[in-house]
């Protein structure tokens, strides 16, 4: 194995600091790592949270020593009191940190269109900066504290072996429950690699493995004002993850897993998920059309909530690849479902094998019973492959959302 998993979240990254705290419904998260490379991918909606544009200005430059994160309030729709209450926080962070304001930055969650309650904010942010630290609950409370309708805290920690030998490790916490459709990263993620990496690299790195993950689930198809994705390289190891102007291909796919091992993290802590829904598209004409037909199938409401009902419709799947975008052929495509035991054909090279009565549509029932549901899908077109995750669509999904602001 090129890497292997860490216990510890960010605390198994040296020369990082880490804590959070939480009160009701309002939390504070704050991340040092001071003098580190970094840069990010942002949210693609044109609605955008103040925080948000502070932040990329920050990252612009390439140097991000320290993180503030709040829950409980998105900044969004608020305006330039929303972009002064930004500044107000960055400041106070400057000032307990001892850390210039231009390399902190800023990151934000909840409901959208009100105020920051600074006072309540500053208030928790006291605890968090008394109790820095760099043990595995630090980073666990860091974690819990940029929850909102999230259930559980998400992190994941490798340590990864270079094409050299040499190693490096890579941690990062991330947050998302609903509102996820992200076009950039994820809702909220935050990663450190304790290598040496400039940020034209982690860039690169971090679009990459964002395509293949974060950007590649779907809870309810709404995308969030707020989406953050941020990298940072501290350097503490002294191992060079770039030589001669290449990413280490090691690095790059033990970020990939990371990636994706905290998107997975989110579908299945989805808003009133019961499922995980895996899609996995062969034979399309690219891996364009592949993640724009795998994406369809975990985004369409009528086959979440077959899932969620336990029925194999297969037309379902059928008519969300077809308005995909990808090129998608009757007579060609091979639709089938499965679990990690068992696989069962519906639909192979355009003829139906799954009637009322057969065997294969009994197998389909069975596994479509299951928490976890995976739709195998070759088009049949080409050699454009892809891989997207969601989950189902429940009543406690709108139950959530129908009383979120009360």
């Amino acid at each position: 194995m090129i890497f292997k998993e860490l216990d510890g979240g960010l605390s198994v990254i040296d020369n990082l600091k880490v804590a959070g705290a939480k009160e009701g419904k309002y939390g504070v998260a704050v991340i040092v790592s001071e003098n580190s490379d970094a840069s990010a991918v942002f949210t693609s909606n044109k609605i955008v949270a103040a925080p948000v544009i502070y932040t990329k200005k920050v990252v612009e430059k390439g140097k991000v020593s320290a993180v503030f994160v709040n829950s409980g309030n998105a900044n969004c729709f608020t305006g330039n009191q929303g972009i002064e209450d930004c500044e107000s926080l960055v400041e106070l962070v400057s000032k307990e940190l001892n850390i210039p304001k231009g390399e902190i930055a800023i990151s934000s969650t909840g409901v959208i269109g009100r105020k920051m309650p600074l006072d309540v904010i500053t208030g928790v942010a006291s605890k968090v900066f008394s109790s820095l630290g760099n043990k595995p609950e630090d980073s666990l409370a860091a974690a819990n504290a940029i929850m909102t309708t999230d259930k559980i805290p998400k992190q994941c920690a490798l340590e990864v072996t270079l094409t050299n030998g040499e190693k490096v490790k890579i941690a990062g916490i991330t947050k998302g429950s609903g509102m996820i459709a992200p076009n950039m990263g994820t809702m909220l993620s935050f990663i450190v690699t304790d290598g040496v990496m400039e940020s034209k690299y982690i860039n690169r790195a971090l679009k990459k493995a964002a395509n293949k993950s974060f950007n590649m689930i779907v809870v309810d198809g709404d995308e969030s004002t707020n989406d953050t994705c941020l990298l940072m390289a501290n350097k503490a190891s002294g191992v060079n993850i770039v030589n001669d102007g290449e990413i280490d291909p090691n690095f790059q796919e033990a970020l990939e897993y990371l990636c994706i091992d905290l998107a997975k993290k989110m579908v299945k802590d989805g808003e009133g998920a019961s499922k995980v829904i895996e899609a996995n598209i062969y034979g399309a004409k690219n891996i364009d059309e592949a993640r724009l037909a795998a994406k369809a199938i975990v985004t369409s409401p009528l086959f979440k909530s077959a899932v969620f009902g336990g029925d194999p419709n297969w037309g379902r799947i059928v008519s969300a690849i077809g308005y995909s975008g990808a090129d998608v052929s009757a007579d060609t495509v091979t639709i089938a479902i499965a679990n990690k035991q068992d696989e069962v054909d519906l639909v192979k090279d355009g003829e139906i094998l799954a009637f009322e009565g057969t065997d294969n549509l009994l197998r389909a029932e069975k596994i479509m019973l299951g928490e976890e549901v995976i739709v195998n899908v070759d088009l049949n077109k080409g050699d454009g492959e892809a891989t997207a995750w969601g989950c189902d669509l429940s009543y406690d999904y709108v139950k959530i959302n129908a009383e979120y602001t009360t």
